[in-house]
């Protein structure tokens, strides 16, 4: 049987158009991707996606909600809200990954944005207010004396971010490793470096 013609092709919802966006903005970035090239992923004409949405803006937005909504929903779950600041940390630090592996193309588009449209200076600041609750953790951890307080707090911060903002470069889905693989890393790399010795913190200077 021939490829249907776009008219016979069954109508896409929303979410579906989203879906198709975000895997080109991955691909080809925002700015190189047009409401074209997302038709045609779909197999449809590009007036009937304005059926769904206004623009590419929108699909941006409905695409970076989808990683922002599931990593500040995830702040406010019970096992990052209560416990000592270092076990809400280790939490958030793992869920983060797992949010990444899991919605791997959604955070990618989260990660690339750069600030040249509204929508990508809403998500840019509401990932700052991310950045800075995870940075709250740390500097309660530091002043209970779990982790290091010879390294800021804002430092360790952007380490952390580092390493786990790395996943969405290299990590392939259905590979050897899976999303709990690279979270348990992390965290051993994280908490065993920045962790507090028993005999006091160690300085980063170079001992004589």
């Amino acid at each position: 049987m021939g490829r249907p013609r776009l008219a016979e092709r069954s109508p896409y919802d929303r979410d579906q158009v989203v879906d198709a966006a975000v895997k080109l903005f991955t691909e080809r970035g925002y700015e190189g991707t047009s409401m074209a090239d997302i038709a045609a992923a779909l197999g449809v004409h590009k007036s009937s996606i304005y059926h769904h949405i206004a623009g590419k803006e929108q699909l941006l937005d409905d695409a970076v909600k989808r990683a922002l909504n599931a990593l500040h929903g995830m702040l406010a779950e019970p096992d990052a809200v209560s416990g000592r600041a270092i076990d809400r940390l280790r939490y958030v630090v793992r869920r983060t990954v797992d949010i990444m592996v899991r919605q791997l193309a959604e955070v990618t588009v989260l990660l690339r944005v750069r600030g040249n449209t509204p929508t990508e200076r809403w998500a840019l600041s509401r990932r700052r207010d991310f950045d800075r609750a995870v940075q709250r953790l740390v500097a309660e951890a530091i002043a209970d004396g779990d982790l290091r307080s010879d390294i800021d707090a804002a430092l360790v911060t952007r380490l952390i971010f580092g390493m786990s903002n790395s996943v969405i470069e290299w990590y392939q889905p259905g590979g050897r490793l899976s999303g709990h693989d690279v979270a348990a890393a992390i965290d051993a790399i994280i908490f065993e470096g920045f962790r507090a010795s028993a005999s006091g913190d160690q300085g980063l200077q170079r001992r004589g």
